[in-house]
């Protein structure tokens, strides 16, 4: 079997009660068409624990109200509420500052933001932006929008038949034009964790900034910025337990207080004229109008009930998933496991000789398993592994090793029907 990810076992004699766990998320209990759900599509959207689903009703209930400037009671308890989610969030990546937490509507708004606000006032004519293979298509087309508009040029980085950045390689694209980088720290197509500390850090050697594309790392792993010292890290609640429509932008606050708005409005201000609007300090000038409120109340919910369960916890039992789920699917014929990183999350990219990975799909969900089929919003990583697509089974820590056991009695049953 491949080694999986020396790096983040770890010591689970204090392990946390799954099953208990498990009876978190209500959703978990729905059958379909007659068989239990298998949720294994973790990586496109987590699913949400009663506690962060408690949390919403008692905001919408006895909270809401549109924040800042008013102040009656109720607007002035969701300011508060909408404040301290952002300190939550703060906590949960080590920031230095809460006003380095920017409050987004996921992490391609993030990616966006930053491209706007930074790309579009520092990048030039002639400047080089460094990215990777493995980069989510948000991490790829707002760069060659940018790229397209200033006469820049996206320089890539290649991977490894394991899929594994070939970090030589990136090293070498550095010259005097290179003014960006961006990296993404876990691929959502293949698992893999790219060692971006030391990326960052060469980065950095050559005056270089990075965004991290963080949406499939902060589930799975521990999150400390200013150990990583990147300049920018985005990532989206709907992964980690949270409400859809809402995520984050990190970044430091010197390169923030540099930028741009991206957006303008209301809130996003200190003063208004017809002549001149001088624009508000941050976090609040990346945040023109009403932000999703309740949504980041939500947030700061979920990443407080993954605090308390560990992340570390978390990350062992996933790994123990993962290593199960690879041994078993390298046991059936005909199955070929893409992405074979040495340090991966519980994502597994499989594909069925002889079998378009829309009809596994298809058939897996007749026996309730759910996982995603496509290209994952990864095309030049597929394109790298010459297939159109393929079937992606991603792990939680509330999934078991039966629903593993349903996953590859699923996959027999499919052969059984096209082969």
């Amino acid at each position: 079997m491949t080694p999986v990810n020396a790096s983040l076992k770890s010591d689970v004699s204090s392990s946390p009660d799954w099953e208990k766990i498990r009876a978190d998320f209500p959703i978990l209990q729905l059958n379909i068409g007659g068989k239990p759900l298998a949720y294994l599509d973790n990586a496109a959207s987590s699913q949400m624990p009663q506690q962060v689903i408690d949390r919403l009703v008692r905001y919408q209930t006895t909270q809401h109200a549109n924040i800042n400037r008013a102040v009656h009671y109720l607007s002035e308890i969701a300011t508060l509420e909408y404040h301290n989610a952002r300190c939550k969030l703060q906590q949960f990546i080590n920031a230095r500052e809460d006003r380095e937490v920017i409050f987004t509507s996921g992490t391609t708004d993030s990616i966006n933001l930053v491209m706007h606000g930074y790309g579009r006032k520092f990048i030039k004519a002639g400047d080089e932006i460094i990215l990777t293979t493995l980069e989510h298509h948000s991490n790829i087309v707002p760069w060659q929008m940018l790229a397209n508009e200033k006469g820049a040029t996206i320089r890539v980085v290649p991977i490894s038949d394991k899929g594994e950045v070939e970090v030589d390689e990136y090293e070498k694209l550095f010259n005097e034009r290179t003014k960006f980088v961006g990296l993404i720290h876990v691929s959502n197509a293949l698992g893999t964790i790219n060692p971006i500390k030391g990326m960052i850090d060469f980065a950095h050697r050559h005056g270089v900034p990075v965004l991290i594309d963080g949406a499939q790392a902060a589930p799975h792993i521990t999150i400390d910025v200013q150990a990583l010292d990147c300049d920018f890290y985005a990532f989206s609640a709907h992964k980690l337990c949270g409400p859809t429509g809402v995520g984050i932008l990190y970044g430091k606050a010197a390169l923030l207080e540099a930028m741009q708005p991206f957006k303008g409005g209301g809130d996003m201000i200190t003063s208004v004229t017809f002549e001149k609007t001088i624009y508000n300090t941050i976090p609040h000038k990346f945040e023109a109008g009403t932000p999703p409120i309740a949504a980041a109340i939500g947030f700061g919910a979920a990443v407080e009930y993954l605090t308390a369960i560990g992340i570390e916890h978390i990350a062992a039992y996933e790994l123990g998933l993962l290593e199960y789920a690879t041994a078993c699917l390298n046991d059936i014929p005909g199955v070929r496991i893409i992405g074979t990183a040495a340090e991966k999350t519980a994502v597994i990219s499989f594909a069925i000789d002889g079998i378009h990975p829309h009809d596994i799909g298809t058939i897996l969900n007749q026996d309730g398993i759910a996982v995603r089929t496509g290209h994952h919003c990864a095309q030049p990583v597929m394109q790298r592994f010459n297939v159109p697509a393929t079937s992606r089974a991603s792990f939680a820590f509330y999934n078991k090793k039966t629903e593993v056991d349903a996953l590859v009695a699923g996959i027999k049953t499919v052969q059984k029907i096209f082969l």
